[in-house]
């Protein structure tokens, strides 16, 4: 992107270098976090961005394509997966807190198998900030009543008290969850 374009906010920033480690980042990770956040201009030019986390693994992240593909449907939106933010610097907590902080909503889609983003949602509700814009949309699973482990299944409870968990068992089901969303 060219430099002229939007700059990137000075609370962003300032929020994003609280969020990383004590030590002081290096002029090279400086500049990798910068390029970063230049690439996600649409988040600045949207009403709504929806920063969308779940599972990569092949059939989970066909589901978490849908719901990125839904929301993107609608007008002055703007969503999008971790992966869909280049660079060399990992999915790592940093990454995640700097682009939470940058985004309208944190939508999680939450799977039980064969793994799930637990560290992310712990961090939806590790701040008040992450939590106010958090919405899961849960796969419900026949015959099993806690299919998830018992801290997942606090995070669950606590958005669906605040009217933000969003319950699906098939695609189509889930396509009507997204639809849901704020």
């Amino acid at each position: 992107m060219p430099d002229e374009e939007t700059p990137v906010p000075e609370d962003v920033l300032t929020s994003a270098s609280e969020r990383l480690d004590e030590k002081e980042p290096s002029l090279a990770d400086n500049e990798e976090i910068l390029h970063a956040l230049s690439e996600l201009t649409p988040v600045y030019e949207n009403d709504r961005t929806y920063f969308v986390l779940g599972n990569y693994a092949r059939e989970p992240i066909r589901r978490l394509n849908l719901v990125v593909d839904r929301l993107n449907r609608r007008e002055d939106t703007y969503a999008f997966r971790m992966v869909d933010i280049r660079g060399e610097w990992d999915n790592s907590i940093q990454k995640f807190c700097l682009v939470a902080d940058l985004v309208t909503c944190l939508v999680g889609v939450a799977e039980k198998e064969p793994s799930d983003f637990l560290v992310e949602q712990g961090l939806l509700v590790g701040t008040v900030e992450y939590f106010r814009k958090s919405h899961v949309l849960k796969r419900e699973y026949e015959d099993e009543d806690h299919p998830f482990g018992w801290m997942q299944d606090g995070v669950f409870e606590l958005l669906d008290d605040e009217g933000r968990l969003y319950r699906w068992r098939t695609e189509e089901d889930l396509v009507d969850a997204a639809e849901e969303l704020p």
